[in-house]
């Protein structure tokens, strides 16, 4: 996908870049951290053969999205996101796909919006209603409280040319043979102007709200919508025993997959195995 393939669209305040194939039922594809929306390359083009319309956007604060001007990067605004996304496509109603952050978008996207998301696919994060900090999942995800709480941490992340990157897919995917070309693009779309800034914001943004209580209703609360989570065996950002116990979060039905010897990002490390999940869950 090439940025000369790259559509905008006003929606929720912001001007989306996105990527589109395919007619159809509307499927939105959200990517998460550190990623772009180039993460869906392989998952489009087949859902676009199977008869969907896809759209994968660029995050807000991700280029070439615009950054948020309130610095607002809270999962209620990216789950708003998604709802304004769906009525600016003209569309009633969407599938959505998200992916690390853009799971926790898809969460709250069918909290607020459950008549409009028919389905949602969340990948590598379980519903924030069942996550637990033990001492183990926070070893696992320090990052998150180092970009939190750590000023400094802008200026860091872009030494070596954005090392930090490979680090963290190494962490995270300790059995995914990634090469330099995997992680590239997600370097070069943070070396643009503010991208940095734009993907702290939602660790800050994170911080920020953890005592609101009207942004915990919606990342907390029960979810209506019909979801399939999918997960990695090795991931080294997440404790895979606690997908069982998720289904307490939903009163629509919850179904999760585990496919074996992959990390964090599932789509990318066995992007077959992981369209197939999806294709068959979409037709059931």
């Amino acid at each position: 996908m090439e940025a000369n393939n790259i559509k905008t669209i006003e929606a929720n305040g912001l001007t989306f870049g996105y990527f589109e194939q395919g007619t159809g039922p509307l499927v939105i594809c959200v990517h998460g951290f550190p990623d772009t929306a180039h993460t869906w390359q392989h998952l489009m083009p087949i859902l676009a053969q199977d008869g969907y319309r896809v759209v994968a956007p660029f995050t807000r604060g991700i280029p070439p999205t615009s950054f948020a001007k309130d610095g607002d990067y809270s999962g209620v605004q990216l789950g708003a996101d998604i709802g304004a996304l769906i009525t600016a496509l003209g569309a009633d109603e969407a599938i959505v796909i998200g992916h690390d952050w853009g799971a926790l978008a898809g969460y709250a996207a069918a909290n607020l919006y459950p008549e409009k998301i028919t389905k949602l696919v969340a990948v590598a994060i379980p519903h924030p209603r069942t996550l637990r900090f033990t001492p183990q999942t926070l070893w696992r995800s320090r990052h998150f409280l180092t970009f939190q709480f750590k000023p400094w941490i802008k200026w860091r992340l872009p030494r070596n040319h954005f090392a930090f990157v490979d680090s963290i897919y190494k962490r995270w995917s300790p059995t995914w043979p990634f090469t330099p070309a995997d992680t590239e693009q997600v370097k070069k779309t943070y070396a643009q102007p503010g991208a940095v800034e734009g993907a702290l914001g939602y660790y800050w943004s994170f911080a920020a709200n953890r005592n609101n209580q009207e942004v915990q209703k919606v990342l907390v609360g029960k979810t209506a919508v019909a979801t399939l989570c999918i997960v990695g065996d090795a991931d080294g950002a997440l404790d895979v025993e606690v997908m069982p116990q998720t289904s307490k979060a939903f009163t629509g039905s919850y179904a999760y997959k585990i496919i074996s010897q992959v990390g964090h990002f599932p789509h990318r490390e066995k992007p077959d195995e992981f369209a197939a999940l999806v294709l068959d869950y979409l037709k059931t």
